[in-house]
């Protein structure tokens, strides 16, 4: 909170402003370093890629198609494409990958795709190679899943041109990683990576097409998207037959956790259950064991050893037992149509985009899913961790990913755009004023204006006038906020007006003080326009500034204004208020505060010497 009088306001904006431009500068520099440097031009569809296109099990959905169209226009193009795919989980994301790697791989190039676990590099090598059989490219995965020796000779061929698509984790990014002649990277599940991966990659970006895939993309990917510096396509379309999974949000109760798993294994099927926590996950199995004796239950985190962690994972895969206790190493991408509950204990401990994940594991076939989010029943939740679970709880439907990364943004705040360091300027200004000052300086910089003077300015208007929308007026405080943001933005008296014509209609008849407040809007919108800064009641005076007067003018100021002064230095006008409109407790015979006679002077004032100051 801002004390009302004091600076801090002005300058915390200020502070936000200066750090926006400079962001977005860099921002603009380094994405129009992108649009002008060479990149390569894909060439169209070969009869290949219509064959392999063709033999798609699944009939693609009409965002599919269209975000893979738009993924191959821009690889036509002669400068590097950067997109990010905003498409839920098991929305076909990964089919989208698989035909863009393919069309790159067509024209001689290299694709490395990065994933941030080392089980989902094996299914996407498996997937890959499955939808590749029949042609000639070579895939390979590089995680800590290999040998010393496979991994040697997975580098030799990469440098050699050897190896087509390579699909691995953060690995990739590492030094000793040479690629003969890459054209394509592909992030999966982009959320997930760090700010030095990704700053790595953007040394790969100027010159290499970027596709980025995510469910619930992180708030500064999708800032960027949202203010226009990224290119972005959603799929929000469901695949066929898929159900919305059923969520429930409450306190842990053993009865409901056997109840949840005795129905899964009713109908054959089997169930996710994430207790994050290494240490004391032996206990929560024997714990589930004990609940459930006749459920096969095995274990699952990252700490296990490449081989144990493969074999129970491929074992879940081949239905061999029906509960896997398990971290959050299964968050991303693992595609187990057959497991269809997911128990979380301690949901409250989880960010928005890793419940959203979760519950991606379940429901990916034609069968109902459960997805059950629990909290200790006899601990208080935090407020943030109350609108996380609020937020996952209410968003149930298919396709809610980008609802629940948008509100995740409002949460978090979007964090500095660029590189390590996070900005606490969201927290300074708000949310929707920070996003209203990165969007104009990015429009800014696009249409060329930003080095010279900024083109919207802010306008103090601080007059002794009672100018408010009353609670008994306006009720909803979400309403009046909204009107009171829409008044500040006001450019000119046509849309005051219509402001005035939608409260009417909505509200009934202006009471007093609301027809203050439209004109205070109007008043700074003409100030605007002039691109004065400040009309303030100073004591006997009316400062307003600034605002150039020649010395014809300066003279018309005194005879129409008698007493007042001008600084040249400042370019400031010191209008001197009239006695009867001044208003300061101990003026004799002096208007009470809600008298509007001031700010009617005022606009009038300030129109005569415009008028004088155009003439």
């Amino acid at each position: 909170m801002h004390r009302i009088g004091s600076g801090e306001w002005q300058k915390a904006k200020g502070r936000a402003r200066k750090a926006v431009r400079q962001i977005a500068g860099e921002l603009i520099r380094l994405y129009a370093a992108r649009t002008s440097a060479p990149g390569f031009a894909f060439s169209a569809d070969t009869p290949w890629q219509r064959e392999l296109e063709d033999a798609f099990s699944y009939i693609e959905t009409p965002d599919q198609l269209s975000t893979i169209e738009d993924v191959k226009r821009d690889m036509e193009r002669p400068y590097p494409m950067d997109r990010i795919i905003c498409g839920d989980v098991g929305y076909g994301k990964t089919e989208i990958a698989i035909r863009a790697a393919f069309k790159a791989v067509q024209d001689g190039k290299q694709v490395a795709v990065l994933v941030p676990t080392t089980l989902l590099v094996q299914q996407h090598t498996k997937t890959f190679a499955e939808r590749y059989a029949g042609f000639p490219i070579k895939v390979a995965g590089l995680s800590r899943f290999n040998t010393a020796k496979e991994s040697k000779e997975i580098l030799q061929d990469l440098a050699a041109g050897s190896v087509d698509v390579v699909i691995g984790t953060h690995r990739i990014l590492s030094t000793d990683v040479q690629f003969k002649d890459l054209g394509l990277v592909i992030v999966d599940e982009e959320q997930r990576f760090g700010v030095e991966q990704k700053e790595s990659l953007k040394k790969m970006r100027t010159t290499v097409d970027v596709l980025a895939m995510s469910a619930t993309p992180i708030p500064r990917t999708l800032e960027m998207a949202v203010t226009g510096i990224r290119e972005m396509s959603t799929i929000t379309t469901p695949p066929e037959e898929r159900h919305p999974i059923l969520t429930y949000v409450g306190p842990a109760e053993d009865a409901q956790i056997k109840a949840a798993i005795h129905r899964e294994l009713l109908r054959d099927g089997q169930i996710f259950y994430i207790h994050n926590r290494v240490e004391s996950i032996d206990r929560a199995a024997s714990k589930l064991q004990e609940l459930v004796p006749e459920a096969r239950i095995r274990i699952a985190h990252g700490q296990m050893s490449e081989g144990q962690l493969e074999d129970v994972i491929l074992a879940f895969w081949n239905r061999d037992f029906d509960v896997l206790v398990c971290t959050t190493i299964v968050e991303s991408g693992l595609d187990i149509a057959n497991a269809n509950t997911l128990i979380v204990e301690r949901a409250e401990n989880f960010g928005l985009s890793q419940l959203h994940q979760l519950r991606g594991r379940v429901g990916r076939g034609r069968d109902r899913a459960y997805a059950y989010f629990l909290y200790p029943p006899d601990q208080p939740l935090s407020e943030v961790a109350i609108d996380r679970l609020k937020t996952i709880a209410s968003n149930t439907d298919l396709g809610s990913g980008m609802r629940v990364a948008l509100k995740d943004l409002e949460i978090r705040g979007a964090g500095n755009l660029l590189g390590g360091e996070q900005s606490g300027h969201i927290a300074d200004v708000g949310f929707d004023l920070y996003m209203r000052m990165v969007g104009e300086a990015v429009n800014d910089y696009k249409t060329g204006i930003i080095e010279t003077e900024e083109q919207s300015h802010e306008c103090k208007v601080e007059l002794p006038v009672n100018a408010h929308l009353s609670e008994e007026y306006v009720p909803g405080e979400r309403l009046r906020l909204d009107l009171y943001r829409r008044l500040a933005d006001v450019k000119n008296a046509a849309e005051v007006e219509s402001i005035r014509e939608e409260l009417v209609d909505r509200f009934g008849e202006l009471p007093f003080e609301a027809i203050s407040l439209l004109r205070v809007a109007e008043l700074r919108a003409f100030a605007k326009s002039l691109g004065i800064r400040e009309v303030v009641a100073a004591g006997k005076y009316l400062r307003i500034s600034p605002l150039v007067l020649p010395e014809s003018k300066q003279l018309r100021l005194n005879r129409l204004f008698p007493g007042s002064l001008y600084k040249t230095a400042s370019n400031t006008v010191m209008i001197a208020i009239p006695r009867a409109a001044a208003w300061t407790p101990t003026a004799q015979g002096s208007a009470v505060i809600g008298d509007t006679s001031l700010l009617e002077w005022a606009a009038k004032s300030l129109d005569e010497l415009t008028k004088a100051s155009t003439s």
